[in-house]
């Protein structure tokens, strides 16, 4: 991932290290509940790098000071024969994106410590750190050629003329943007002209070299792709004379419009670029081709494809292109879900993936000549997040809805794992969590639906308990095994509350028919899904039917308005964080187009799009008149995807409509909560809204 880590401005030395203190109170010890206090406690694993020997592997962990509302980022190494843990880097400065040399002597990183982010290197045990680069700006991100003669960083550039100061030169003091077409801001921005590019340059025995922008000085568009900027999309070539790369080479309403990306292919020697989709008579998608792999021999690349444009939520299809003859292969024909985290074997003959599978994620492999269905290597009630093959070991992070990320090491052979860090254990051996159930739910036509119930601790049968219902955002992203920091089960059922998080219409694992149905249909079946969830699990003697809530964010939020108009008297609360209120206004204030294009049908001028015209028709602001029930909203003043006007929108109708509103607007955060103190303030305003009209 891009390096947006928050930099010391103007330091030529470390400053003091970051006082971390996460240890549990007597209070929250007695307590024996999980609280906002106590989550923030806990350390996050980042990313992780095995050797070359698969001896030693190196993570990033990440701890907060809630006083100072910032947290710090170090590099850990762990022994796997003895378990052995050593902490490379201090909490003076951040330490990102561990890669190891080619020896496994060395490890490069990025670092903030003297005052932007730059290149370092140190041995394996930590000692003798050297700073690389001095890249004027410092890098967003970086990556080692196997050889170790190369490197490539990504910086932002500035490639158009949009401030008014560049625009009019002589009107330094203006400040205004200009624009002539879209997309003018995008996700927490908007766009000044600056773009990220990858840079390449020959790494010297004294630092780095001169540098070749290979995006292009003025190409108006981001490599790796925007608003993500994930720098698993670049990838050096075995012998690394290749730089491989997705890029959309689009400007202005064709981008707004378009999810047609492709893989480029950069010489190093030749300077040329070469896009292996565009033009091959083998290989016709025109959606999203991302993150290329590289076979060992350097022969053929892997990719992950989406087949329809402008449908973000197509099928990830996992494709090999042979580089010599151009032949594409589509190995995951037959195989109904999603192929993401694609690695290489050793020998070239399988390829190893992880997919979405019945709300969770496993490992699953196929063989590389196309001519093997695909195989589930693991299975269990768990998310796999990653993993990485080297020296003979397979090792990966893992999670549950009981559990934060942690590392496992995984027998491929058998789908047997074993956990190897334990960076939370303090917390779990210290609080109840409450048991997570899997339930199938019937739908209003005739389905099985996946539901996770999530039971309070202590839970009993006997008494009753107030009820969430959860709706999931994206909309199509799944409800899986998946631990959050900000929407957190076990967190909700710490405070006594039952959760009910039903894997409704419109999203991954459960086949792409299943995932499809939901667009231009947002009021419809998924909507139903969602009741036919609360209402099952309502049946239940400890479930109070009386005191149901109803909270989502994003998609979950537009969830959360629809149903305040429609639910007929189940819910006795409401929370919905920057939610989609008025799909008006909506497309016109987002800025990804294909998004509301293809979940909406089109836009509202198209009078004779039967689709679209439903989808306004059933927006959540024509059934104002309905609402009844109080509600919480939360937005984010620079959330440009769901802009924080459309919470102002739906505040505003339920206080002239007379209804008990709240709204939490953060001027500093975008569509989700990340800041330390502004996620507790967060959580108080949730769990008291909760507790005033349900408890």
């Amino acid at each position: 991932m891009a390096l947006l880590l928050s930099g010391f401005v103007g330091c030529n030395t470390a400053p003091e290290p970051l006082k971390i203190d996460n240890k549990l109170t007597a209070e929250e010890i007695a307590a024996a509940r999980l609280t906002p206090e106590v989550m923030w406690k806990m350390s996050r694993i980042g990313g992780h790098a095995l050797s070359p020997d698969g001896a030693t592997l190196l993570y990033t962990l990440t701890r907060y000071n809630m006083e100072e509302n910032r947290g710090v980022t170090v590099i850990v190494s762990r022994d796997l024969a003895t378990g052995e843990e050593k902490e490379l880097t201090d909490t003076s400065s951040n330490s990102v994106s561990p890669v190891w040399g080619a020896d496994g002597k060395s490890i490069w990183f990025a670092s903030n410590r003297s005052g932007e982010m730059q290149l370092w290197q140190m041995q394996a045990d930590g000692s003798q750190p050297k700073q690389v680069s001095h890249i004027e700006g410092g890098i967003e991100g970086f990556g080692i050629s196997p050889d170790e003669k190369h490197l490539y960083y990504t910086q932002f550039v500035h490639a158009k003329d949009i401030n008014s100061a560049d625009v009019h030169k002589d009107m330094a003091k203006s400040k205004a943007r200009i624009y002539d077409d879209l997309m003018v801001r995008h996700w927490d921005y908007w766009d000044s002209g600056k773009y990220l590019h990858i840079f390449v340059a020959d790494l010297l025995a004294n630092g780095v070299g001169t540098a070749t922008d290979i995006t292009g000085e003025k190409s108006a568009w981001d490599t790796p792709l925007a608003p993500y900027f994930d720098h698993a999309e670049i990838a050096w070539s075995p012998d690394g004379k290749q730089l491989a790369y997705t890029c959309k080479p689009l400007t202005g309403a064709e981008y707004a419009v378009s999810t047609d990306s492709d893989i480029f292919i950069y010489d190093l020697e030749s300077g040329e670029t070469k896009n292996i989709c565009k033009g091959n008579k083998a290989f016709a998608f025109v959606g999203y081709d991302k993150y290329p792999v590289w076979s060992p021999s350097g022969s053929k690349i892997a990719f992950r494809s989406q087949e329809r444009a402008g449908n973000e939520a197509d099928k990830e299809r996992l494709m090999v292109c042979d580089l010599a003859s151009g032949e594409v292969k589509y190995l995951t024909k037959n195989f109904d879900y999603h192929a993401t985290n694609v690695v290489w074997s050793s020998d070239e003959t399988t390829l190893y993936f992880i997919a979405p599978i019945e709300a969770t994620h496993q490992i699953c492999s196929v063989k590389a000549d196309g001519k093997s269905e695909v195989d589930v290597l693991t299975k269990g009630d768990h998310d796999i997040n990653s993993f990485e093959l080297s020296g003979g070991k397979c090792v990966g992070s893992v999670m549950t809805i009981s559990m934060a990320p942690e590392l496992f090491e995984f027998d491929l052979t058998n789908g047997s794992m074993a956990k190897l860090t334990a960076v939370n254990d303090f917390v779990y051996d210290n609080i109840k969590m409450g048991e997570v159930q899997k339930r199938w739910v019937k739908t209003t036509d005739g389905k099985k639906m996946l539901t996770w119930v999530i039971l309070p601790p202590d839970f009993d049968a006997t008494k009753k308990y107030p009820t969430l219902l959860y709706c999931q955002g994206g909309p199509q992203s799944v409800v899986s095994q998946f631990w959050s920091y900000r929407w957190n089960f076990q967190l909700m059922a710490a405070q006594g509350y039952v959760v009910v998080a039903p894997n409704r219409r419109g999203v991954p694992s459960f086949g792409q028919e299943w995932l499809d149905q939901i667009s231009g249909d947002y009021s419809g079946q998924n909507i139903r899904d969602y009741l036919s969830a609360i209402d099952d699990v309502a049946k239940e003697k400890w479930c109070d039917k009386e005191r149901l809530g109803c909270v989502g964010a994003s998609y979950g939020g537009y969830s959360t308005f629809y149903l305040a108009g429609h639910h007929e008297k189940r819910f006795k609360a409401f929370i919905a964080h920057c939610g989609i209120f008025n799909f008006e206004s909506m497309y016109g204030h987002t800025e990804e187009m294909f998004f509301v294009n293809n979940d909406y049908g089109g836009a509202y001028w198209e009078k004779d799009n039967k689709t679209a015209m439903r989808s306004y028709a059933n927006s959540p602001h024509k059934a104002v008149d309905k609402w009844d029930t109080p509600i919480l909203i939360f937005t984010g003043e620079r959330d440009y995807r769901i802009p924080y006007t459309q919470s102002l929108e739906a505040f505003t109708a339920a206080r002239l409509r007379g209804i008990p509103a709240r709204l939490v607007s953060f001027e500093n955060e975008a569509h989700q909560v990340f800041k330390p103190q502004n996620s507790l303030v967060w959580n108080r305003e949730f769990f008291g809204w909760l507790e005033k009209h349900l408890k």
